[in-house]
This record gives structure tokens, C-alpha cells and sequence, in this order.
């Protein structure tokens, strides 16, 4: 699947340091990556809709972490997926009387234009479950041969028993993972199934919808499988970081790593994610955002209203990632103002910039501390704008500008 076009980056002087992030796992405080190679699995849309506010704030998030592992010197490889055959998009088809491909198609290109209008970067791999479909036939392959699996009228589950290390990710006891399983797409009531947290990896063909052959006889796979099946392929059995919404992490981050771990044989060791990290919700003036409530607010809407995708990002990166928050007008109407003043600001000759560069630095590397590089860079805008006039050996704002660029990715 194609992915969108990478916006250019500007060089900066020297390095940054090594970014820290909080690994939801062991909960703690640590070092991303520290290899050359810096790898990272997000898990992407299902494209049954727009690309709203929070699809939004999580991506932008792994967007200033690969970012900051671009500035101290790494190279990259992520990977994200794409969910174009799931419940959710079946339903929303069947409702607007839409073929389901078209209608994932068009959320697909919309979403690619989003994230370029964002300057997220994209990206190296951006693989759909369906494209995928021989990679997750072959993973479910190796949990089959693990003995993991076990019919239940001709769907397929896994069993949880097989994992010594379930509920790892998580930390989650028992009643909170049958809730948020029943809450976020798991069927722990489902009579027949030898535990009630066992995860689906294979769906029977169901009349109407769509299916392929496998091994298993037709019809489609699990999600949780797809992840675990894309990320072992085009990162391998053992990568850096897992990415997702704080809404991922039970069950499906939890299950993706449980499949790999039983799939690739590995009860101790590295395997799958070495940190897991996730983004906070965004609200709507209080509410949950959701399609039921008919509160999504739409990047693309927005864009078309006229509002500058940089003034977008602003009101995202106001926040820190990690935290639940409201997305209201007045959270934008303060971004669109600081945009202004940011502009304004390196139009003007500066004196001293190293400070505001390392400043940013570490923030950002600390815990993607975006609300903190953000200050940084107001107070050097204030004393530009409102300070005496700069002296004669003022230079330009060159180096904040390309600062902001490269490690927020706001372009002024």
C-alpha cells in the first residue's frame, strides 16, 4: 500500500540526546532505542471514517518521537498497519449502501492527505490486512503448530493458556480484562470458548461478507493476529516500540504480543515490543469523542474550512501526549494565535538561538515533552517580539525556525 510523500527535514547542528519515553509495560521511564536502527510498529486506522482530532494527536506523538531519533543520529524503520477488512468498516458500508473497498479506499487516500497536510512523517511501511493476507496466514501457521489453537464452530481461537507472560503489557487482573475485552471488540461471553480472554484469530466465512481461503477453511482474520503477523514481518520478532492509543493496550496490545510470543517461541527473551507506548484520549468540550455521538471533529473538515494545518498540529502538540484532553475552539483560536506570533517572530533578526534549540532538545526528549518545547520557544518569541530592538550583530531566526521545523514539525 502506498504511503504519503515525506516532508523534508531541515539539518540541525550537532545532536540530541536519546529520547526517553514511558513503557506502559514495565512502567518506567526509558530509553526508547538504543541501537543504530530505531524501529517502531503504530497501529493504524480502520478506515470506516475521516481522520478526526484523535486519530490526529496519536500519530503526530510517534511523528516527534521519530523525530527526535532522526536528530541523535538514528536511523529509522516503522511500520503501520492498515485494518481494511474489520467489523466496523462492514457495518458502516452496509449502512450507507457502500461497497466496502471503495469506502476504505477513499478513508485511505483521505487519511494519506491528512497526515502530509500535517507533516507527519510517514511511514516506511503502510500495509493493509488484506494485502497482508498471506504474511498472517503464514503467523497463524506457527501458532497452529504451537498447538495454541482450537476450533469453535468453525472459527478459530487461541488460547490464552499457551502464554505464561499474558497480561504482561497490561498489568491489567482478571475482571478489568473481561470488561475491556467486552468493551473494545472481544466476545468473552461467547459460549464454547475454553477461556472467556481467548482471542479470536480466525472468523468463518459469514454470508454476506467478505472472505478468503486459508488453511483454516474461508473467511477473514483476527485482529489481533494482524498486527502481531505485520509487525514480525516488516520489523521483526523483536522491535523497539509499539505504539498505539491508550485504548489499545488491553486487549489488543496484550493479545498481539501474546500471539507473538507463542508464535516465535520465545516464553523469555526479547520478543515483539521492547517498550510500549501510548497516547491519551481527546474529548470534545467534555464528551467522548465518537461516531455514536456525532462529536468527531474531522482534520479534513477543518482544512477545508480553511484552517492552517500548522495551527492544527499547534493545538495537538499544546498537549502532552500522554494525557486526556479537550479539543474546543478556544484550544485552537490559542494555536492559530501562536502560529501568528511564532511567524512573526523569525521574520525578525534574533541574537542568540543555541539556547532555545537545546531547550527543545530536552523537552522533547523528555517523554516527548511537546507542551515544554513549546514554552521554549514563546519565551524566545516574546523576547523577540517584545524586547528592545536586537543589537547590531543580530543575525536571523534561521536556526529556531529550522529547529521548530525539525523536531515539532511545524513549518513557519
Amino acid at each position: 500500500m502506498d504511503t504519503w510523500p515525506a516532508a523534508s527535514i531541515p539539518s540541525l547542528p550537532g545532536r540530541g540526546p536519546d529520547p526517553l519515553v514511558w513503557d506502559t509495560a514495565s512502567k518506567a521511564r526509558v530509553v526508547a532505542a538504543s541501537g543504530k536502527l530505531a524501529t517502531i510498529y503504530a497501529c493504524g486506522i480502520t478506515p470506516y471514517d475521516a481522520t478526526h482530532i484523535g486519530h490526529a494527536a496519536t500519530y503526530i506523538a510517534w511523528d516527534l518521537l521519530v523525530r527526535s531519533w532522526l536528530d541523535a543520529g538514528h536511523e529509522v524503520r516503522y511500520a503501520q498497519n492498515v485494518t481494511d477488512v474489520d467489523d466496523p468498516l462492514l457495518e458502516r458500508a452496509a449502512r450507507d449502501g457502500d461497497d466496502w473497498r471503495e469506502l476504505a479506499d477513499r478513508e485511505i487516500a483521505r487519511y494519506r492527505a491528512d497526515m502530509a497536510a500535517l507533516r507527519v512523517l510517514p511511514p516506511d511501511y503502510l500495509i493493509g490486512a488484506v494485502e497482508a493476507l498471506d504474511v498472517i496466514g503464514e503467523f497463524s501457521g506457527l501458532l497452529a503448530s504451537r498447538g495454541s489453537l482450537y476450533d469453535l464452530d468453525g472459527d478459530v481461537y487461541a488460547a490464552r493458556s499457551a502464554d505464561a507472560r499474558f497480561g504482561s503489557v497490561s498489568g491489567f487482573d482478571q475482571p478489568t480484562m473481561l470488561k475491556l475485552s467486552a468493551e473494545r471488540g472481544g466476545d468473552p461471553g461467547r459460549p464454547g470458548k475454553k477461556d472467556a480472554l481467548d482471542p479470536l484469530v480466525w472468523l468463518a466465512e459469514r454470508p454476506g461478507e467478505p472472505h478468503w481461503d486459508s488453511s483454516f477453511g474461508p473467511g477473514r482474520p483476527g485482529w489481533h493476529v494482524e498486527c502481531a503477523a505485520i509487525a514480525s514481518r516488516w520489523l521483526g520478532t523483536a522491535f523497539d516500540v509499539q505504539a498505539g492509543g491508550s485504548d489499545l493496550i488491553f486487549p489488543h496490545h496484550e493479545m498481539s504480543a501474546s500471539h507473538a510470543r507463542v508464535a516465535h517461541g520465545v516464553a523469555d527473551g526479547e520478543v515483539f515490543a521492547r517498550r510500549y507506548v501510548h497516547a491519551g484520549m481527546v474529548r470534545y468540550d467534555g464528551e467522548k469523542m465518537s461516531k455514536s455521538l456525532g462529536n468527531l471533529v474531522f482534520v479534513s473538515a477543518l482544512r477545508e474550512s480553511g484552517t492552517d494545518p500548522m495551527a492544527i498540529r499547534l493545538a495537538i502538540l499544546a498537549h502532552h501526549y500522554r494525557e486526556d484532553w479537550d479539543w474546543t475552539g478556544e484550544v485552537l483560536g490559542t494555536a492559530i494565535a501562536r502560529l501568528g506570533r511564532w511567524r512573526e517572530a523569525v521574520r525578525r533578526p534574533s541574537g542568540e538561538q543555541d539556547g532555545v534549540l537545546a531547550a527543545m532538545r530536552e523537552r522533547i526528549t523528555d517523554d516527548l515533552d511537546a507542551p515544554g518545547a513549546l514554552a521554549a520557544v514563546d519565551a524566545w518569541a516574546g523576547a523577540v517580539l517584545d524586547g528592545p530592538p536586537a543589537g547590531p550583530v543580530s543575525v536571523g531566526s534561521d536556526l529556531v525556525r529550522d529547529a521548530i521545523d525539525a523536531l515539532l514539525g511545524v513549518k513557519l
